[in-house]
C-alpha cells in the first residue's frame, strides 16, 4: 500500500471513530466531555407515522416488548385482551381504539437509548403529529400491505420531506392477503417521493407467508404466529443456491427467494446509509407487528443506521447537539396524564448539553429562570424521575402554566428555537356553557387544552365570545369528552361559517386600522392576543387580499412580526 494510500485509510479510520463535531477543529470546553459525548451516540429518537389501522400503535407496543420494557404484549383491539395498548393510555383512546396524542416512550435496547414517539394516525390529528416531527430525528413509516399507500401517509411524507427526515418503511400484515410486494414499493415511490430499497424480502404471503429473509445480513427468519412471544427461529444462510433452503421452506418457494433476490440486487440501487441520512432513500422492512414478526430485522438496522440526535436551528443559529450548554424545545404539552392528581407536564425534546436535575434553566420567552425537581422520562403512562438527560431524550417536566408550545430552555442564552407553529385551523365553532355554575372549570380546562395544541382558542368581541378552531371533527368530540371527565364542566358547540383562519399584519398602520374598522366582525384575537381574520371561503379570502394588498396574511403562526 502506498504512503497516500496510507495516509487516506488512517484519516478515514480516526475520522470514522470521532464524533463528527470533532473532525476539522480541536476539542474544546464549549464541547461536551467524552462520557457525554458516548451517551449522545448512544441515543435514538424517532417518530413512527401511519395511516390509521396500518399498525403503528401494534409495532410501538412491539419495540417495547423486544427491548424488555414489556413482557407480554396484547393485541390492539382484541376483545379477548381487556389491557388497552401500552402508548394509548387516555381513556377516550381505550374507548374509541385510536391514538389522538403523542404518547412518548423510552427503553434500552443492546446499550442503546431508544426514544419513541407513537404519533396519532387519524387526520384530526395531523398537527400535533407535525409538531411531533420537529421533535424526531428520524421516522419509521407503517405501511398496510392490504390497503397500501393511503391519503393521511402522503400528508405525513410531505412534512418529513419538507424536512428531509431520514425514513423507514415497514410493510405490515403480511399474514394477510395483501398486494403484491413490487407493487406496494412502486407505489410507495410514486406516491411518496421517495427511492425505496429493500433490505428484507417476504417469502409467500397471507396463507402462504413463510417468513422474511435478510438481504443485508443473509439470514432466514420463518414465520411463527404469536401475539405475546418473540420469534426466535433464525436461519443463517450464506448461500441462496443451497440445497438446505429448499428442505427448510420447499423448493417452489426457495426457486422463487432466489428470483426475487436476484431481481432486487439488479433493479434497486444498493443501499447507501448517506442516501439514507438525506431522506432520499428508504429502506423497507417486512413483517406482522401484531405477530411480533420482522421487529428484531428492523430493530436491529434501526440502531445501526439511524441518525444520532441532530441539530436544530433558533432565530440567530444553528445549534448542534454536541455543545456543552444545555437547551432544548417544549413540542408538547398534556394536562392530566395522572387524572387522580390533575397533573401538567410539558415535553422538553433535549437538543444540546446535559439536563441535570434540580438546576436553574432560563426560560427564553419569559425572561425567567425555573427550576425542575422531578423531571420524569417515560414508558407510555408510567414515568419515573430522572438526575440527568442528554439530547435525543425527551423529559417530561411539571408545569403550573409556565409552558407554551415552541418555548425555549436554555442555560442563558436568549435563543428561540424555529419550526414549532401552529397551523391555520378549518373548522370554527362557539364553545357554549352548559352549566353556570362550573364556568370556572369549563375555562381552566378550554386554556389547558388549547395550551396542549388540541385546538386553537380565539377571542371574538364584543361579549367575549369564545371561538374554537380545528383541523377535525373528532377534536371537538375530545374536547367536550375531556372538559367533562377531566374538569367536570359541560359545553356544547355551534358551528360557524367559517372556512379559513390567518394571522394578519401591516406596516401601514392607516391601512391596519381601516382593515380592523372595515372586517370587525370577521377578526378576534387568539391566546397570544394577535389579530386573526375569519373567512366565509377561500375565494372571500382571495377577495380581501385583492382588496386590501397592504395587509399580509400568514397561515401559519410562526411569522415575522
Amino acid at each position: 500500500m502506498g504512503g497516500l494510500a496510507v495516509f487516506t485509510a488512517i484519516k478515514y479510520l480516526v475520522k470514522l471513530n470521532t464524533p463528527s463535531y470533532l473532525c476539522g477543529h480541536f476539542y474544546s470546553s464549549t464541547y461536551m466531555s467524552t462520557a457525554a459525548v458516548i451517551a449522545l451516540q448512544k441515543r435514538r429518537t424517532f417518530g413512527i407515522i401511519s395511516h390509521p389501522d396500518a399498525g403503528k400503535t401494534t409495532l410501538t407496543e412491539k419495540f417495547l416488548l423486544f427491548g424488555g420494557a414489556i413482557q407480554t404484549a396484547g393485541a390492539v383491539k382484541s376483545n379477548r385482551i381487556k389491557k388497552a395498548a401500552t402508548s394509548d393510555f387516555m381513556e377516550i383512546e381505550k374507548q374509541r381504539g385510536i391514538s389522538v396524542a403523542t404518547s412518548v416512550m423510552g427503553f434500552d435496547y443492546k446499550d442503546y437509548k431508544i426514544n419513541i414517539l407513537d404519533t396519532p394516525g387519524h387526520k384530526d390529528f395531523a398537527e400535533d403529529t407535525y409538531r411531533t416531527l420537529t421533535a424526531v430525528d428520524s421516522v419509521i413509516l407503517v405501511v398496510d400491505c392490504v390497503k397500501g399507500v393511503e391519503d393521511q401517509t402522503r400528508k405525513l411524507m410531505e412534512v418529513c420531506r419538507m424536512r428531509n427526515t431520514p425514513v423507514i418503511v415497514f410493510i405490515n400484515k403480511l399474514d394477510r392477503e395483501g398486494q403484491d410486494p413490487y407493487d406496494l414499493l412502486e407505489e410507495i415511490e410514486k406516491e411518496l417521493n421517495i427511492h425505496t430499497r429493500p433490505l428484507t424480502w417476504p417469502i409467500g404471503i397471507g396463507s402462504d407467508f413463510k417468513g422474511v429473509y435478510n438481504l443485508y445480513e443473509k439470514k432466514l427468519n420463518l414465520f411463527q404466529p404469536d401475539k405475546t412471544k418473540i420469534s426466535k427461529e433464525v436461519i443463517k444462510i450464506n448461500d441462496l443456491n443451497s440445497e438446505e433452503l429448499d428442505g427448510i421452506i420447499g423448493k417452489r418457494s426457495a426457486d422463487k427467494l432466489r428470483e426475487d433476490a436476484e431481481l432486487i440486487e439488479g433493479v434497486y440501487e444498493p443501499f447507501s446509509n448517506d442516501l439514507y441520512l438525506d431522506g432520499y432513500l428508504a429502506p423497507v422492512f417486512f413483517g406482522s407487528a401484531i405477530n411480533n414478526f420482522g421487529i428484531q430485522e428492523l430493530l436491529d438496522t434501526f440502531i445501526q443506521i439511524a441518525p444520532e440526535p441532530r441539530s436544530r436551528f433558533t432565530e440567530d443559529r444553528e445549534v448542534k447537539p454536541e455543545e456543552k450548554t444545555f437547551s432544548g424545545f417544549i413540542f408538547k404539552i398534556h394536562a392530566n396524564l395522572d387524572p387522580n392528581h390533575r397533573d401538567r407536564i410539558a415535553f422538553c425534546r433535549i437538543v444540546s448539553g446535559k439536563f441535570e436535575r434540580n438546576k436553574f434553566y432560563y426560560h427564553t420567552r419569559l425572561n425567567k429562570k425555573l427550576r425542575f425537581s422531578n423531571p420524569t422520562s417515560f414508558m407510555a403512562n408510567d414515568k419515573s424521575v430522572i438526575d440527568e438527560a442528554y439530547p435525543g431524550d425527551v423529559v417530561g417536566l411539571y408545569d403550573n402554566g409556565n409552558f407554551k408550545i415552541g418555548d425555549t430552555l436554555s442555560e442563558g442564552e436568549n435563543i428561540s428555537f424555529k419550526g414549532i407553529p401552529s397551523f391555520s385551523p378549518e373548522i370554527f365553532k362557539v364553545l357554549e356553557n352548559k352549566d353556570p355554575l362550573k364556568t370556572k372549570q369549563l375555562e381552566k380546562g378550554i386554556l389547558q387544552l388549547t395550551d396542549e395544541g388540541v385546538a386553537q382558542l380565539f377571542t371574538q368581541q364584543p361579549g367575549n365570545v369564545r371561538i374554537i378552531g380545528t383541523v377535525g371533527e373528532l377534536q371537538f368530540e375530545v374536547i367536550q369528552f375531556r372538559l367533562l371527565h377531566e374538569y367536570g364542566a359541560s359545553c356544547a358547540f355551534t358551528p360557524l361559517s367559517y372556512q379559513k383562519a390567518c394571522w394578519f399584519t401591516s406596516d401601514d398602520k392607516a391601512e391596519l386600522d381601516r382593515f380592523n374598522v372595515i372586517k370587525r366582525y370577521n377578526i378576534a384575537t387568539d391566546k397570544d392576543g394577535r389579530p386573526v381574520f375569519f373567512a366565509e371561503s377561500m375565494w372571500s379570502l382571495k377577495m380581501t387580499q385583492d382588496t386590501f394588498p397592504k395587509i399580509n396574511f400568514h397561515f401559519t403562526s410562526e411569522f415575522d412580526k
